[in-house]
């Protein structure tokens, strides 16, 4: 029991929190890409991923295991997004610092439902029955290379002050004179 739950319902509780934080993630990284700050999605996205790592912890255990580590790492980078985001208002480095957190955030959630893919997934488990195999290194490799060209990109274009205002870094077109 957990939480006054079997582990089973424990269990499918956490993965339905986990996938919605994943999707909301991934919906406020677009959000990035435009200048938006999507304020009530990314405060669920924060939210159920701040929930999967807290949750991760309520599984037995009897040793700290990576997991551990990495719900620790997860929430580190959580409260410095909470603080760039909310505390600083994402005004001067604020901005890329809570971009770049909360990118790293939704990393480590993606990161942990591939390791659980390759462990749940019959076709998956069959190529890397222990995670140290070649195909298991290659999809975390390229997830990390994807999130890392994201992330940056999303640093890049993420102004939510001009998308707000109206103010664009675009070249402004001017109409020519009539001679």
């Amino acid at each position: 029991m957990v939480l006054g739950m079997s582990l089973a319902t424990y269990t499918q509780l956490h993965v339905l929190i986990s996938f919605l934080g994943i999707g909301s993630g991934v919906a406020v990284m677009y959000g990035f890409f435009r200048g938006h700050r999507l304020n009530g999605l990314t405060l669920f996205f924060l939210v159920t991923t701040a929930l999967t790592s807290i949750g991760g912890f309520g599984f037995p255990f009897t040793q700290l295991l990576p997991s551990h580590i990495l719900g620790v790492l997860s929430l580190i980078a959580l409260t410095i997004a909470i603080g760039a985001r909310y505390g600083g208002k994402m005004q001067g480095a604020s901005r890329w610092i809570y971009v770049v957190t909360a990118s790293i955030s939704l990393y480590f959630n993606v990161f942990v439902l591939v390791a659980q893919s390759f462990e749940k997934v019959p076709g998956l488990h069959v190529l890397a029955p222990t995670q140290k195999e070649p195909p298991f290194a290659i999809a975390q490799g390229v997830v990390l290379v994807l999130f890392i060209g994201l992330t940056v990109m999303a640093v890049k274009r993420f102004h939510p002050e001009s998308a707000v205002s109206g103010i664009s870094n675009a070249p402004v077109s001017r109409p020519k004179r009539a001679a």
